[in-house]
């Protein structure tokens, strides 16, 4: 396997000046509280990045590069969404399907403490899903035989207007295609965390620490406090809601998944979200993430999910005439 090529750079003392400038700055800088005493975490965020959850194998083990090799490689959002528009026939090609006009995949990738990653994923070292065997076959078996139209139930989530895809709700939460905004609210006893794509509003308790047997929607999910950092540990997600799937990545969560999820501040505009995934059922070993979350002064709005309400009769429909048509030919 092919590895970047390892660059040596002769660095300026002002550079060396400015980053130990830089690093003070950091090491001074001072977490905000809440009224009562906790890290105050709120405020809108946007976690839009081109980096994708896996690493591209061209990058082999190697997690950071250069400016110059990121801007060499032409990781844009520019870029993603013309190779997405070229793979997928061009904009007009499919009848009722989104236009780069609704797109916003972000437009750099993911740098964190100044350092330009090539994937989300950190834990395995290659940056890749430690599948467990047979964990795959598995999840394609479970959707063998089911007829794609068949009903509603077979449809996607995001489709029916229960979560949004792609995980972007989470938890983990993965940047998607559009609608990256994420909004935090503190209370003594809860943490809110909503999602802009279907308005996916995640409630943490933070009083109670013992989890609900019952399964939800986006897990039941349980946090406290870690100095600075708010430690958030989700588990028993819906049974529909395993198959986390977008463009630009998959995996897949068993109903006994432990999600742990640490947001801290990095500084006064940006979090450090980091995420650990423990599903023996569908992994060999746990794996983990980190992004950062940018603050913005944006809104989020109320989301309308025109899937559900309009399309779905349509698809169904479809799905008849076909059986229709395909009886009359026997």
């Amino acid at each position: 396997m092919n590895k970047l090529p390892r660059y040596t750079f002769r660095i300026p003392a002002l550079v060396v000046l400015c980053f130990f400038s830089a690093f003070v700055a950091a090491q001074d800088y001072e977490v905000p509280r809440t009224s009562y005493g906790a890290p105050d975490l709120q405020g809108t965020y946007n976690i839009a990045t081109v980096t994708m959850l896996e690493r591209g194998e061209q990058f082999g083990d190697q997690l950071v590069i250069s400016e110059e090799e990121a801007a060499r490689i032409g990781q844009t959002g520019e870029s993603y969404l013309d190779t997405l528009i070229d793979n997928t026939g061009g904009a007009e090609a499919a009848v009722g399907g989104y236009n780069t006009f609704w797109m916003d995949p972000g437009e750099k990738m993911a740098s964190i403490n100044g350092e330009i990653r090539t994937s989300l994923i950190v834990e395995p070292e290659n940056g890749r899903l430690p599948w467990a065997e047979g964990a795959l076959q598995g999840i394609f078996a479970q959707r063998a035989g089911r007829g794609e139209f068949d009903g509603p139930e077979v449809r996607p989530m995001a489709e029916r207007c229960l979560v949004g895809f792609g995980s972007t709700g989470g938890p983990p939460m993965l940047p998607v295609l559009y609608n990256n905004h994420k909004q935090i609210v503190q209370t003594e006893d809860y943490v809110m965390i909503m999602a802009e794509m279907n308005h996916d509003a995640r409630i943490v308790r933070m009083q109670d620490g013992a989890h609900s047997d019952i399964p939800k929607w986006l897990g039941d999910s349980v946090g406290h406090y870690e100095g600075d950092t708010l430690v958030v540990e989700t588990t028993n997600f819906h049974p529909q809601q395993g198959f986390r799937g977008a463009l630009r990545h998959f995996f897949f969560l068993s109903p006994d998944a432990t999600v742990t999820e640490r947001f801290s501040r990095l500084d006064e505009t940006t979090l450090l979200y980091q995420f650990t995934v423990d599903d023996p059922k569908m992994y060999s070993r746990p794996w983990t993430g980190e992004l950062p979350m940018n603050a913005v002064e944006d809104k989020i709005y109320e989301y309308a999910c025109h899937e559900g309400n309009y399309a779905m009769p349509g698809i169904l429909a479809g799905g008849r005439r076909q059986e229709m048509e395909a009886a009359a030919q026997n």
